[in-house]
This record gives structure tokens, C-alpha cells and sequence, in this order.
């Protein structure tokens, strides 16, 4: 495979753009146990088009959480991480194969409408003080697998089912990174066999992949320091605009 061939017609100053945002979003995610799918699509969707979106952070999540579960290995809730992907992985198939089938614009749109809508999502949530014992989670798991399997951004849910089902702190970044390897797999064999990874896509997910590797190990010396109310904040009010920005996009054409 010509991987060369994938960054034909790319720019270097969009090359630099991934890159950075690759790196920041890989710290944010270890951070705080989300940013990276809710953040990628941000600067992907005008370089390689809303349907090649999904596909590469897939890929990328291989790598993005690799490296955040190695980090935070010692903290990993396995007990709650089968009883997710018990539930998740027979839909996250669904959704990922639904994805295949939407054209461009309605890639984009779907993208577009679960960013905004994951925000007020898990502030209600938490709010509520939404609790799960092992059945309401197992239920619960089943329809993030949907949305995990044909968009990005779903970790915002995956993160707050773990909250609700009693993990705090670095168990939900640990946790959620072994979930989400497991699910970027299934999704990988899905979009495989579907017939949609080109070089383009695997290029552009080995690029941010390599690059957001040492962010999880950044973010752990971090995790101690940020204040997390001011991070969760920015990251909402970049995921609503990046949201809103999308589907803007899709309706003015």
C-alpha cells in the first residue's frame, strides 16, 4: 500500500493542522476519558470528506486507546468492562454496517447531530444522578453500541454509563480505553469487510495514531493538576460548535 498516495492533494499546513489536533485531543482524552472523537472530526471532515471520518478514528482508536489503557493499566474495571461489551459489540456490527450505507452529506450529518446532542445528553445525566446496576448497564450498553458503530463523539456516553455504574476517576479513563480498543477492532473488521478502507483512510489514521501515542502519557501526569470543570466546559463549547458548524454545512447545500 502506498501510503504516500493517501496525503496526495493534502497540504502541509493541513498535514500540521491533524497533526496538532491529534496531539491535543490524545491528551484531552486521557485527561479526561473523551475528546479525541468528539475533536478529530473538527479539522477531518473538510480534508477527507464526512465519510472517511468514522473509519480512521477506528483505526486511531487502536492506537489512542492502546496507549491510554497501558498508562492506566493498573485501574482498568474489567467486570464492568465485559458487561459493556457484551451488550455493545452485536450493535456497534449494526451501526458500523449502517454507516456504510449513508452518502457523504448524510455522514456529515449524523456526525454533526451527535455532537450536539452528546453534550446535553451527559449534563442530564449527571444531573439526574443517573445511576446503573449491572442490567441497566448491560441494556444501557446496547444502544451506545449503535451510536459507537456509525459515529463519532459516542465516548461522551460511554464515559457517563461508567459514572453511572459506580467508576470514578482514573477507572473511568482506564475502563473506557479497554472498551473502546475492543469496539475500534469490531469496527476495523466491519469497515474492512465492507469494503470502505482505501489508503487515504489508513494513512491519515497511521499519521494521528503515531502522533497521539505519547499524549496518554502526557495526560497522566496531568490528570492530577487540570482543573476538570474548566477543561469539561471548553471541550463542550468547542464539541457544540463543531456540532452546529456541520450541520450548518449540510443545510445551506
Amino acid at each position: 500500500m502506498d501510503l504516500a498516495a493517501g496525503l496526495a492533494g493534502v497540504s502541509l499546513a493541513q498535514i500540521a493542522l491533524v497533526c496538532g489536533m491529534a496531539l491535543f485531543a490524545s491528551i484531552v482524552g486521557g485527561v479526561a476519558g473523551y475528546g479525541t472523537g468528539a475533536l478529530m472530526p473538527l479539522v477531518l471532515v473538510p480534508i477527507t470528506g464526512a465519510e472517511a471520518v468514522v473509519p480512521i478514528i477506528a483505526i486511531t482508536a487502536l492506537f489512542t486507546n492502546t496507549s491510554r489503557a497501558a498508562a492506566f493499566r493498573d485501574h482498568v474495571g474489567m467486570r464492568h468492562a465485559g458487561v459493556v461489551l457484551v451488550g455493545a459489540i452485536p450493535t456497534c456490527i449494526l451501526g458500523a454496517y449502517g454507516f456504510t450505507l449513508l452518502t457523504g452529506r448524510g455522514a456529515q450529518l449524523v456526525i454533526g447531530l451527535t455532537l450536539l446532542a452528546s453534550v446535553p445528553v451527559r449534563r442530564l445525566m449527571r444531573r439526574r444522578g443517573f445511576t446503573l446496576a449491572k442490567r441497566g448497564l448491560l441494556l444501557s450498553s446496547s444502544g451506545y453500541g449503535v451510536l459507537v458503530g456509525g459515529t463519532t463523539g459516542s465516548g461522551i456516553i460511554l464515559l457517563s454509563l461508567l459514572m453511572a455504574a459506580g467508576l470514578n476517576g482514573a477507572a473511568v479513563i482506564a475502563t473506557d480505553a479497554a472498551i473502546s480498543f475492543v469496539i475500534g477492532i469490531v469496527k476495523v473488521l466491519v469497515f474492512g469487510l465492507a469494503g470502505v478502507m482505501d489508503v487515504r483512510i489508513v494513512t491519515f489514521a497511521l499519521l494521528i495514531g503515531a502522533i497521539a501515542t505519547p499524549g496518554a502519557f502526557i495526560a497522566k501526569a496531568l490528570v492530577e493538576r487540570m482543573p476538570m470543570h474548566v477543561h469539561a466546559a471548553l471541550l463542550d463549547a468547542v464539541v457544540l460548535l463543531g456540532g452546529a458548524y456541520m450541520v450548518a454545512e449540510v443545510a445551506m447545500r
